[in-house]
């Protein structure tokens, strides 16, 4: 029974094969273009594409004659987003990230030019800060998790969320201008992490790392805190290349190359 359950439809792989193909061309395809990636004569990936054309997943250019993935796939695309959970998937990175760092770990997004958490696992010692409670909403410009969700901003929208949210100091540390936040997010940008050290609350330190979709938007973000007194430079890298490789991962279900 184990071997029957194993074994593949070639016909079916052999579809899938042709949709990926079509997926990643830059233009649409001819039939002998399809036919050479796969090793298969034209006559049989044309039945296949004929199949694919009568369920509307493929549309053909009828002066060209070549072949397109539809906007159907698109449309799945949506359905296959709507049942997903970005809080169930990251939630036993969380507990791993907790366990492995002996610290508190949080999972954020953007709603509203806001900071939300929307999952966090306490420490050892239930330091947890106050602002990281599930439900709870921060800055952007203040947190580790804010600024990477920044690097979705375009100048515009970035001019737009100063005007209207105000870079408030939320300590001595917090950026206050624009002139530093853009140098900041350059330098996130160009790091692949995030820190705040004590510019949303003083005593306490954290290192965030973003989760990308297949777009490479930055979807969600997971932070690692705790208090400055443990969270030194050494404690900090070893967090990080933990960090890096859990968020990685969470990117790659998300469908992030």
């Amino acid at each position: 029974m184990k071997e029957k359950l194993t074994k593949k439809n070639q016909s079916v792989e052999k579809v899938l094969q042709i949709i990926e193909i079509m997926a990643q061309a830059r233009s649409p395809m001819r039939l002998a273009d399809i036919s050479e990636k796969l090793d298969l004569p034209a006559s049989t990936v044309l039945r296949f594409v004929n199949t694919l054309m009568a369920y509307s997943y493929v549309n053909q250019d009828p002066e060209t004659m070549k072949y397109r993935l539809s906007m159907k796939f698109c449309q799945i695309g949506d359905l296959v987003n709507a049942q997903f959970s970005i809080r169930d998937t990251v939630r036993p990175y969380l507990i791993d990230l907790t366990e492995k760092c002996q610290e508190s770990a949080c999972l954020a997004i953007e709603d509203n030019m806001t900071v939300i958490y929307i999952d966090t696992v306490d420490g050892p010692d239930n330091l947890l800060r106050t602002t990281q409670r599930i439900g709870k909403a921060a800055p952007l410009h203040a947190t580790g998790v804010g600024k990477l969700l920044l690097l979705n901003y375009t100048l515009d929208k970035l001019d737009r969320l100063i005007r209207e949210k105000g870079l408030s100091a939320l300590t001595c540390k917090t950026i206050t201008t624009r002139e530093g936040l853009l140098e900041e997010l350059d330098k996130i940008r160009q790091q692949g992490y995030s820190l705040d050290d004590e510019e949303c609350e003083i005593g306490a330190k954290c290192i965030a790392a973003p989760i990308r979709d297949y777009t490479g938007k930055v979807v969600a973000c997971v932070s690692v805190s705790g208090p400055t007194s443990r969270m030194t430079d050494e404690k900090m890298e070893s967090v990080k290349a933990v960090l890096l490789s859990a968020t990685r991962s969470i990117s790659e279900k998300l469908g992030s190359k």
